[in-house]
């Protein structure tokens, strides 16, 4: 089967590249050819053999004229469609797998997908896995930016509302423009093409469905994780968090936490906005941003993890990845986040933002070290699906089938 992975960014730039990467590696030891399309950039470490890409595109950067250019670019972009055309007649693929593509590619790669199938009769199937909610929202995260208000105003399609809240970067010219990108779209009925929607959550699947366009094809499908080794490790007496230190992650509710617990030692490991605020608090020690083995220490050793995240989460590694290392869950009860944690068995929930009830819940945890024990030895038992397991779901849909 040959599969090109579509994503606007081709070089690890976060959660949706190590996806494609990942999956494009394995597929390719399947016997599958994969090719990738996308931007070019200098750190691009996958590609095509038509070497079509589209030119870079930096929002934050750039030239004055470049600027200029990028409200029409956003929403429809041809340089997008003749660069792909190339790769479509080169490679002839069966599957176009699309995964992160608005404003830079654009959803009009996805007409010419289907101007290619309509004029070489190719049977090719268009999967799209969404890691986000842009589908449906134009900021992407279902909140608006600097108030920690989750929304779903632009969920049945009114898309004024990114406008009105200045949803993207508190710009009002660049939530204008999301704002049309959207109204575009949707009026163009661009989705209707897609034959599967792959949803990493059945949150995300529930919000995908407000639209009826999108609700005949997702399908929730967990996102893989890595295999890794049991190992016996000694517990040690702190409660970890890590990961990034933002508002919209819950950072400042559970500092707050941490401040009414002098006596229980917190380690932080991450970076981010709010780093500052985490300085002055005496039973918080900041490891800092970590990785590989020392990150896996820290999580294996924790008497249990805290993932207090305050925005529509979809399905956070952090959770699975915690588990699987054998430490318990106290999670927010938002989003994809409830689905990852067996209640009562591999960890706990309480209601997102509420800091009393985070303190009370942290202090329960703290005070009953059998209990975290056990629930320690449950999450040997815990199962995420392997590259192996998700691949073999994968194909079924690539073939039209049902998982």
């Amino acid at each position: 089967m040959k599969v090109l992975m579509i994503n606007k960014f081709l070089h690890p730039n976060g959660g949706s590249e190590t996806y494609i990467f990942k999956l494009g590696g394995y597929l390719k030891t399947q016997g599958h050819e994969v090719q990738y399309f996308g931007m070019d950039h200098e750190s691009r470490c996958v590609g095509n053999a038509a070497n079509a890409y589209t030119t870079p595109m930096d929002f934050h950067g750039g030239s004055r004229r470049s600027k200029l250019a990028y409200p029409i670019k956003t929403i429809y972009s041809k340089e997008a469609r003749v660069q792909l055309r190339k790769v479509l007649d080169d490679f002839q693929p069966d599957v176009c797998h699309i995964n992160n593509f608005n404003y830079q590619l654009t959803p009009s790669i996805i007409l010419e997908i289907v101007k290619w199938k309509r004029e070489t009769a190719k049977e090719c199937r268009i999967i799209y896995t969404a890691h986000d909610y842009q589908l449906v929202c134009p900021n992407h995260m279902c909140n608006i930016p600097g108030t920690g208000e989750n929304c779903e105003r632009c969920l049945g399609g009114h898309f004024v509302h990114c406008m009105k809240n200045r949803c993207i970067h508190g710009s009002l010219v660049r939530s204008v423009i999301g704002m049309m990108e959207g109204t575009f779209w949707k009026w163009k009925k661009v989705y209707r093409h897609i034959d599967r929607i792959i949803c990493c959550s059945h949150f995300l699947k529930t919000k995908l469905d407000r639209n009826p366009i999108l609700a005949e094809r997702t399908v929730a499908l967990h996102n893989f994780i890595d295999k890794t080794e049991s190992k016996e490790v000694e517990k040690q007496d702190y409660v970890l968090y890590f990961g990034r230190f933002s508002k919209e992650k819950g950072i400042e509710t559970l500092i707050e936490a941490c401040k009414e617990l002098p006596d229980i030692p917190f380690v932080f490991a991450g970076t981010g906005p709010l780093e500052h605020e985490i300085r002055d608090v005496s039973n918080i020690e900041n490891k800092g941003f970590q990785s590989g083995e020392p990150l896996e220490k820290l999580i294996r050793e924790a008497r249990f993890s805290v993932y207090p995240s305050e925005w529509y989460e979809n399905c956070p590694f952090s959770v699975m990845e915690s588990q699987v290392y054998g430490t318990p869950v106290l999670g927010a009860d938002i989003g994809g986040i409830p689905e990852l944690i067996q209640t009562g068995k591999t960890g706990e929930l309480f209601e997102s933002g509420n800091a009393a009830k985070l303190k009370s819940q942290i202090r329960k945890l703290w005070e009953n070290p059998e209990l975290t024990q056990q629930y320690s030895l449950n999450c040997n038992d815990i199962h995420f699906d392997r590259i192996e397991e998700y691949t073999d779901k994968l194909i079924k849909i690539y073939q039209g089938l049902s998982v």
